[in-house]
């Protein structure tokens, strides 16, 4: 005798759990996707001008442009003796390369710019500053990777710090995130941990890259939850 499909829940259980997840990728990429180009647009940019700098920032993560370049010494050269033999060890040495990231730093700085004269300068100077001890304070320095910090952190320090300086809200509340979360995460977890990072053995350390690239990417949905 032939079981009656509802005998077994467990079976369409697990056929459908697969779909189920699929479609609430798709979903919750879909919604955060909206989010974004809500953000961008809400900052006075046009559908066509947020396709460009959707496109700029995914595609400029990928590109970096270097800057400075120089040689590190890993292991300094030696003479070793075994028994009557004597040995040279050449130095062993490595490039360092510092690079800009275009996606997390120059698509970024642009879009600042562009935004700079809708907010006070005060008000402005006091959100990045706020954002940039945050950012340096929640940010770490990884051998072999470079600067990372948690990616929703830094955002939301730069849209409650704008939220507060312009009365609760307000048309100059999502310009100011934006400039002060962008900037704020760059010399925050980039600039100042320079130094520290120079200390390290990376061949390369992209500015606005790797785990800064998240953080100053969200602060376009910060602006739009925002405006």
């Amino acid at each position: 005798m032939a079981a009656h499909p509802s005998a077994n829940p467990r079976t369409s259980w697990v056929v459908a759990h697969p779909l189920l997840a699929v479609a609430l990728a798709l979903l919750s990429l879909l919604i955060f996707t909206n989010l974004i180009s809500s953000g961008f647009q809400r900052l006075g940019l046009s559908p066509t001008a947020v396709t460009l700098v959707l496109l700029a920032s995914l595609v400029g993560s990928l590109v970096n442009i270097p800057l400075w370049r120089r040689d590190l010494v890993l292991a300094p050269a030696a003479w070793r003796r075994v028994g009557p033999w004597v040995y040279y060890r050449p130095p062993r040495i490595e490039g360092q390369v510092i690079a800009l990231n275009v996606g997390g730093a120059v698509v970024p700085l642009t879009l600042s710019a562009w935004l700079l004269p809708h907010v006070a300068v005060a008000r402005l100077i006091l959100a990045t500053a706020v954002v940039t001890l945050a950012a340096y304070r929640i940010s770490r320095v990884e051998p072999e990777v470079g600067v990372v910090m948690p990616a929703l952190i830094a955002p939301f320090f730069a849209g409650a710090a704008a939220w507060l300086l312009t009365g609760f809200g307000g048309p100059e509340a999502a310009p100011l995130a934006y400039i002060s979360g962008t900037v704020g995460c760059l010399l925050g977890a980039d600039l100042l941990h320079f130094p520290e990072v120079m200390r390290t053995e990376s061949g390369f350390l992209s500015i606005g890259g790797a785990g800064v690239f998240d953080g100053i990417f969200l602060v376009g949905v910060i602006a739009a939850a925002l405006s």
